[in-house]
């Protein structure tokens, strides 16, 4: 398990497959999605009200992924989560899917802070900032 990241277990249904038997490349960008949405939860931060009361949202700018090896279906995933980067209105994450300490997919993702109505870049609100354990800005 690698330190200093934030862990989010996901099982592999047969969904998440391709005819090939293994994981569709696309479906880890939902098991990404899934822990850094997880991950805002734990630190108590609830993308819902804050879209409602602040009119923030975060939206995905910019992708990278390195596939390894693939994960098949009743795989157990440990979807390791951690922040590089942070700008005013931007993070930027590694993620790493493994199977029993195999890294199967890397990847580096971009999420910006952006006004619900206009999509325009909105800083972070500092509470938030300071639940965010990161490099440097």
């Amino acid at each position: 398990m690698l330190e200093n990241y934030f862990h989010f277990p996901v099982r592999v249904y047969y969904e998440d497959t391709d005819a090939g038997g293994v994981v569709f490349y696309a479906n880890y960008l939902k098991f990404f999605e899934r822990a850094r949405t997880e991950w805002l939860r734990h630190l108590g931060v609830s993308q819902t009200a804050l879209a409602g009361s602040e009119r923030l949202i975060f939206i995905v700018v910019n992708t990278q992924l390195r596939y390894r090896s693939p994960a098949r279906l009743d795989d157990l995933l440990d979807i390791n989560s951690r922040i590089t980067k942070m700008g005013a209105a931007s993070v930027h994450f590694e993620q790493v899917a493994e199977r029993d300490g195999t890294r199967l997919v890397e990847s580096q993702i971009q999420v910006c802070c952006v006004n619900a109505d206009t999509f325009r870049p909105a800083p972070i609100p500092m509470p938030i900032r300071q639940l965010f354990p990161f490099v440097q800005d």
